[in-house]
């Protein structure tokens, strides 16, 4: 079954809920790690900047821990970045848990293709056109001709473009090109690169 491409990025809590929405999405699918979300100040800034340049589905799941972050999430970035995603109220447990949630109520991982498509449907996702092509993303050989990848002081080069960009400092190769293409079109991210070249020489 194809996959449906969403324009927004979707924000879940974890894993688990990733995966399952890797499998029917052509999206990009962000976690807050559940709780661990209110500490992380860096991954606060990320999803700020993503939801500023793309838009961001808040798509949590529908027990009082889920409406704990979604409410975290709309204190912390404008509501005209924002869509929520609901997914209604099922009790049963996910496969791989021994025994249901607290509340005993199946979460985004638990949800069928259907219902997951319907919530976005009815959250306002944007859904794209599988022949409408974005244009090119960033990918890690955008990085490696920019001298941010594979070279002498690559590392150096990619913490400071991080910085210069307000990014989290200590993300991944992988999670930083994925940061980036969130972000930036290739011309934008080459552009900004040569502007932190000329001021620091």
């Amino acid at each position: 079954m194809d996959k449906v491409r969403i324009k927004e990025a979707i924000l879940v809590e974890g894993r688990y809920d990733k995966n399952t929405l890797s499998q029917i999405l052509d999206a990009a699918i962000l976690e807050t790690k559940g709780f661990g979300i209110f500490k992380d100040q860096a991954q606060m800034r990320l999803l700020r900047q993503v939801a500023q340049r793309r838009g961001l589905i808040v798509f949590t799941d529908s027990d009082g821990a889920g409406l704990v972050i979604r409410n975290h999430i709309k204190s912390a970035i404008p509501a005209q970045y924002l869509k929520h995603a609901y997914i209604p109220d099922v009790m049963g447990k996910e496969r791989r848990k021994a025994s249901p949630g607290k509340e005993g109520k199946l979460g985004v991982e638990g949800m069928s293709r259907e219902v997951l498509l319907q919530a976005l449907m009815r959250a306002g996702a944007t859904f794209e056109d599988a022949d409408d092509v974005r244009g090119k993303g960033v990918t890690k050989q955008d990085l490696m001709a920019l001298g941010l990848s594979g070279g002498a002081n690559a590392a150096q080069k990619r913490r400071m473009l991080l910085k210069h960009l307000n990014l989290p400092e200590n993300l991944s190769a992988n999670a930083m090109v994925q940061a980036l293409d969130l972000l930036y079109t290739p011309e934008e991210l080459a552009s900004e690169v040569r502007a932190l070249e000329l001021e620091h020489g």
